[in-house]
Parts: C-alpha cells; structure tokens; sequence
C-alpha cells in the first residue's frame, strides 16, 4: 500500500544565509553532527573514523559528475541553455561517451519555447579555436513534458566525453544562486570519482580525505564502491501535497559480482555514504526478490517497497541474485532504480548513514526521515542551532539507524 504522507509535515525554515554557497578550504574541515539512540551531538569531519564500527562494510558511490550544462545561440542571438539529463541513443553511459559524430540526450532546455525548428550553434563568446572547430551544433527532436530529445552533432573527431569536457560547464545545484566557477571544476567532485554519468554530486563524499579513508580503513572498516549515476531529480522538490503523486525519475545503477559477495558475506554493519548509495543498496533486495520468483532481475519500481510484504531474507535475495550472475557468466549487472524511501520503508541492508542536510519538501528528507524513525526535526533543530551549513556544499552528519 502506498504510504499516505502530506509533504508539509517534512518542511522547515532554512535561511538562505544557512546554505553553503562555497565549499571550505579543506574538504574534511566540515562540522560533524552525530545521532544515535537518539542523541544528538556535535563533532569534526575528521572524528568520523572514531565514531564508525570496528570491521564495518562502507560503501561509496563512485560516480564522476559529467559537464552536462551547455550553452547555446539561436541564428536570431536568443541564447538557449541545454542540460543533459541521460543518454537516448546510445543508451550506455560508457558508449555514448566514446562516440565521435553524434547522440541523443533527453535534456531539460531552458527557453525552449524560443527553440523553433532551427540548428542551435555552441554559445562560443570568446571565439576559441578549439570550440570553432569542434563545430558544436543541437536540433530538438522532440518534447517529452518538461523534458527534451536534443541531438547533438560535431564534426572533429573527437569522442563526446572530450565535447563536454570543452564546452559544458559543471552543473551546480540551482539553489547556489551563482554561475559555475574554477573552484567547483575540483571541488564538486569525489577524491574517488571514477565513472562518468551524473548531473548532481553524491555530495556525502566530498567531505572524505586521503587521510580521513587511511583512519577508516586502519579501523578494520573495509572500503567498497557501487556507482549509481545521479539524475536531476535529485534537484527536484516534491511539488504536490500527498508524496504518493510525486514521481520518481529512474537512475542507472551499476554493482559487481565481487562487491555483492563482500556484501553477503560481512560480518559488520553497512555504512552507506550518501542517500544514493543508500537507494542503491537497498535496491538490491528488490532485484533479489526478482532473481527468486522471475528468474529474473529487473529495475525497480517507485512502490515495489509498499506494494506487500516480502517473506524472503536480505541473505535469500544477495544469494539469489548472486547465482543468477554465475549461471550467465555476468561479473556486473547494470540496472536502474526509481525506488522511494519514505517513513514506513523497511530498511534491509544499511545500518549507518553519511549524509549531508537536505532541502525542506524534498525526497531525501523523507529517507532521512525513514531512516531515524521520525527524529529529523531534533536533528534539524539542533544543526540550525549550532550553526552548521546546508545543502551540497555544507556540513556532515553520521545517522545510525532506529528501529
């Protein structure tokens, strides 16, 4: 049954001067807020490693933020700007990076009513050479609800991946209220970055250090990754009243036969590094389930978590999906999620989170919600109260899991 919950009742006052408009200088300098058994307490980035479980199984969300905001020029000098949300043709991440004539993207476009029929040329104010030759050019295919097909087209040679990284910028969140700049080409970025495909930071993991992972891993506390690619959605507050009417976008997700072996066979907590490794995680029991009565894996759905109980055990499904990749030789599996995580989730796999504070109305409010059973408000309170920042660029907190 999909949970009845009004979204006002996950709202609250965040000042503007409370979000973090610019990283700190030093990326584990960040405040620390600590819960659990309830309580709430205050701490440095650099404490983390000595609050985590001895022998704990961490998990990071290795993917890298691609320059997916370009800028455009209509024949009139109208300026339209394109962001690309996910690849259409092809549909791999991997493949659409390395082709070098063109692809399909579904894009949000800014003043699309003002795009005709006409061939979009790259804004290109400075007139770079590089760029010139690039000859970078998009046609609207077609509109999808707020969303567009835009297909791109480039005529030297190089591999998309070199495209954007010349003539996109960093998407920073909209609630920065500021254009993108050098310091975010760095620092709206993971140390472990490593596979190209998001449009938002898994901003968790920019607080982590060199120094700050040797801590953790002198713990005992093992080091693995997933890599779920971040969609726009992330950006997206829930506009209507009952959350049951807001709809979530999917988001591929990618897990090795290795990592889901470590995963099964742990013998200490699962910590979660951000709320998309958390999403991540928590999909996979789902999958299993799908492995166990279809023989089959398959995406996700938004409300498969409410839709009944499930008599299987989070050891049933890891096992299950685990054979299924043995018997078809797979070393990896590639996937999507569009699952919601609200008050009533039932959590299978993680025990701690390290997360940052998140946007009044939002879905990860809820998980956040969800996953210290109701306790969010004290949690906010006590942060806005002691001056810690918000948002993608603010301070940190280690959640351990209620109920």
């Amino acid at each position: 049954m999909v949970p009845e919950i009004i979204i006002d009742d996950y709202n609250y006052d965040l000042p503007d001067e409370k979000i973090a408009k610019y990283p700190l200088s030093h990326r584990d300098s960040s405040k620390l807020l600590k819960y659990i058994d309830g309580n709430v307490s205050g701490h440095t980035f650099t404490d983390l490693p000595s609050i985590l479980p001895d022998g704990a199984f961490m998990v990071f969300n290795d993917t890298k933020v691609v320059p997916a905001r370009l800028h455009f020029q209509r024949p009139t000098g109208a300026h339209i700007e394109i962001f690309c949300l996910e690849p259409i043709m092809p549909e791999e991440y991997v493949t659409m990076f390395e082709v070098t004539d063109r692809c399909r993207w579904k894009c949000i476009v800014g003043n699309v009513k003002r795009w005709k029929n006409d061939t979009l040329s790259l804004y290109n104010p400075l007139e770079d050479e590089s760029i010139k030759e690039m000859g970078l050019c998009a046609d609207l295919i077609e509109r999808q609800g707020e969303a567009s097909i835009v297909e791109f087209s480039w005529s030297n040679g190089a591999p998309f991946s070199k495209v954007l990284e010349l003539c996109g910028s960093v998407p920073i969140p909209p609630y920065l209220n500021r254009d993108t700049e050098d310091i975010d080409l760095e620092r709206y970025q993971t140390l472990y970055a490593r596979f190209r495909g998001s449009v938002a930071a898994p901003t968790a993991g920019l607080h982590f250090t060199d120094a700050v992972l040797e801590n953790i891993k002198s713990k005992g506390i093992t080091v693995n990754t997933v890599c779920l690619h971040v969609g726009a959605g992330t950006f997206l507050p829930v506009k209507s009243s009952r959350v049951a009417e807001h709809t979530m976008h999917r988001e591929p997700f990618v897990v090795t036969l290795a990592f889901l072996k470590g995963l099964l066979e742990r013998t200490g907590k699962v910590i979660a590094v951000g709320t998309t490794s958390v999403r991540t995680l928590e999909s996979l029991y789902y999958v299993g389930v799908g492995c166990i009565e279809t023989g089959q894996p398959c995406d996700v759905d938004q409300w498969a978590p409410y839709s009944r109980d499930y008599e299987y055990t989070t050891e049933e499904s890891l096992s299950a999906l685990i054979s299924y990749m043995e018997s078809n030789g797979l070393s990896e599996i590639q996937l999507g999620t569009r699952i919601i995580i609200v008050p009533g989730f039932r959590f299978r796999v993680v025990d701690v989170l390290v997360t940052n504070f998140h946007q009044p109305k939002s879905t990860l409010l809820l998980l956040i919600s969800a996953f210290v059973g109701g306790d969010w408000k004290r949690i906010y309170d006590h942060a806005l109260a002691n001056d810690f920042r918000f948002l993608s660029y603010g301070d940190s907190s280690v959640l351990f899991r209620r109920g």
